[in-house]
């Protein structure tokens, strides 16, 4: 698969070439990324559309949603705070992280803070093929 890096004000000169001139479409990658860094990083992760939709269960939203205030020093914590076993949350902790909606700070011995890097989802359907895809966007970084 083909990716273009590029900033907000190009990516948004493409969108308006686009809008004027719709053929103009089909002569560019469809992801685009701010480094190639975050391309790897989205691209890298194998996350079926199934298996995204899965594991943003109604239960691991608001488990998301605990962890976007920022206030949680330890995976420990959040298990109590969310009223889970420490164990179950770690193996979704785990596949979080590896959708790259998760990373992990660390803190005092082998305590890991858990950080929502992620804040929007997006799944692409294909009805009728087999290109379906998901991405994963993360704020850009200053």
């Amino acid at each position: 698969m083909t990716y273009k890096t590029g900033s907000i004000g190009e990516f948004m000169q493409w969108t308006k070439k686009v809008v004027a001139e719709p053929s103009k479409a089909g002569e560019s990658p469809k992801k685009w990324f701010d480094s190639a860094a975050t391309a790897e990083k989205s691209l890298g992760a194998k996350v079926s559309a199934e298996a995204m939709v899965k594991l943003l269960s109604a239960e691991n939203l608001a488990l998301l949603q605990v962890i976007g205030k920022g206030n949680v020093s330890s995976v420990r914590e959040l298990a109590h705070m969310v009223n889970r076993k420490e164990s179950n949350l770690s193996r979704t902790l785990k596949r979080l992280h590896e959708a790259g909606i998760v990373s992990f700070e660390k803190g005092a011995g082998r305590m890991r803070a858990p950080r929502l890097i992620a804040r929007r989802v997006t799944l692409d359907l294909d009805l009728v093929g087999a290109n379906s895809t998901v991405s994963v966007k993360q704020p850009a970084q200053a």
